[in-house]
């Protein structure tokens, strides 16, 4: 029976915090959309505010790296998605996290700390992990675990806290009513955020609630 874990590290505690450095009072996010090679390397889109902040940067912050890139995968309607490639081998964080079978489903970000949601086997395998991140005096904070196979537990099935509000926020205002009520432009005021945040944190939301909700493991 597997586990969803939310942990947090201090940005400076691990090699992809430190080259993707989140601006004072911005929020980045990070979500695993596949992988490549053998499955080993996990692939994953950036936020708004992460794609801002590399397109005003000259160079690659993972040129040096091997088994790590950083590309502009697809446009449409002139949105770039912007993805990276992480090898795990190269991070001893996400090295531990791959040591014990686990696997990095997003992250959200600040200056200071970055918390990802990870997946586990079981709780013996992320008890093992919890205890190597110890021993590697990582600084790794747990803030919830749950069990995503049974119906009704966890911290709102997943949703990190902007996303919940979010989803709040877009049915009480009529969002997705019909006819619809309010736009994605005034969600966006309302929230202080990007119109393009908006439409990410919906969209994320939507897939995080169905999956833990509804696509649960172990359905009859």
């Amino acid at each position: 029976m597997g586990v969803i874990a939310d942990v947090r590290i201090p940005a400076h505690q691990f090699e992809f915090g430190r080259r993707l450095p989140v601006h004072n009072g911005d929020d980045a996010e990070i979500e695993r959309v596949g992988s490549v090679g053998d499955g080993d390397i996990a692939v994953f889109s950036l936020s708004e505010t992460l794609r801002d902040g590399l397109d005003s940067r000259v160079e690659d912050p993972f040129a040096d790296v091997d088994g790590c890139r950083l590309e502009v995968v697809e446009t449409f309607e002139d949105n770039e998605i912007h993805v990276v490639a992480w090898d795990p081998d190269i991070d001893p964080f996400f090295g531990l996290i791959d040591d014990h079978d686990g696997s990095v489903r997003r992250g959200t970000g600040t200056a200071d700390t970055w918390t990802f949601e990870t997946k586990f086997p079981g709780h013996n395998a992320f008890a093992s992990f919890r205890s190597a991140c110890e021993t590697d005096q990582l600084g790794v904070e747990v803030e919830r675990v749950y069990n995503p196979t049974r119906r009704g537990t966890g911290a709102w099935y997943g949703l990190t806290p902007r996303q919940r509000r979010t989803l709040e926020l877009a049915v009480q205002r009529g969002y997705y009513d019909i006819p619809r009520r309010c736009t994605t432009i005034e969600l966006a005021d309302e929230l202080g955020i990007s119109d393009q945040a908006v439409t990410e944190r919906l969209r994320r939301g939507i897939v995080t609630f169905v999956t833990n909700a509804l696509l649960f493991e172990g359905s009859e």
